[in-house]
């Protein structure tokens, strides 16, 4: 593996990284959001 692939596969690890990341806060915000409205109800 040459140094550019290298580089490439840490930006793309680190990419995906990210989108897990928000994918998790949107499920979090979309729990505390339905549990507040049943909550409220």
């Amino acid at each position: 593996m040459t140094p550019e692939e290298q580089r490439e596969f840490e930006r793309r690890r680190r990419q995906r990284n990210w989108a897990i990341l928000l994918v998790l806060l949107g499920f979090a915000v979309l729990f505390f959001l339905i549990s507040t409205a049943r909550f409220r109800g």
